[in-house]
């Protein structure tokens, strides 16, 4: 096994994949990053779930924007779902894994906010079920994900905004959402700080 080759290739295909997305997801990562600015500015707050590497990528998107992404600014309000341990283990316990961000989202989700999904084969059931308690709460959605969306493209209202990243690789897609994450940190700043 040639690993350099195998390791370049890796590259390439993450290269191509972000190059072949760009102007399809161009247009509702501006869309989004618009929703989530709009939420902000009304005190509202983005709510991120996710599983396994989508569970990270809710946290680091939700850290960027707590902390700071690449401007210094004040904190903005964000909460990942994953992280709570507690809550994540009674919730499985008590009632069912499928309701771990669904019972959270109808908490702490309200009218301004935005829900922040994701799911790289979009079929996830307790991400579904979040986005259904998000609709609930009268709350904004925006979806990651990929294949050809899944059951996601089911569940969305028209006026949540839906990313479907156009790959079957779990890798490829997650790495293309960590861009499209980097990219609605540095557009809502520029929207809030009003860089050109």
């Amino acid at each position: 096994m040639d690993l350099i080759s195998r390791i370049s290739e890796n590259f390439s295909e993450s290269a191509h994949l972000k190059l072949q997305s760009m102007d399809a997801l161009a247009k509702p990562i501006a869309a989004a990053a618009e929703r989530m600015v709009q939420c902000l500015r009304a005190d509202g707050k983005i709510l991120a779930c996710g599983n396994g590497g989508s569970a990270a990528d809710c946290q680091h998107f939700s850290a960027e924007l707590l902390n700071r992404f690449e401007m210094e600014r004040p904190g903005l309000a964000a909460i990942a779902l994953t992280t709570d341990t507690s809550t994540l283990t009674s919730i499985a316990n008590d009632y069912d894994f499928e309701q771990i961000f669904s019972k959270q989202v109808r908490a702490l989700g309200h009218k301004n906010d935005v829900l922040l999904a994701i799911t790289t084969s979009g079929n996830s059931k307790n991400v579904l079920a979040a986005v259904a308690a998000a609709h609930e709460n009268g709350m904004s959605v925006v979806a990651l994900t990929g294949h050809n969306g899944g059951r996601m493209t089911e569940v969305l209202q028209p006026s949540d905004i839906h990313v479907c990243v156009p790959a079957q690789s779990t890798a490829r897609i997650q790495e293309v959402h960590l861009l499209t994450l980097h990219c609605l940190c540095d557009a809502i700043d520029c929207l809030l700080l009003g860089v050109e």
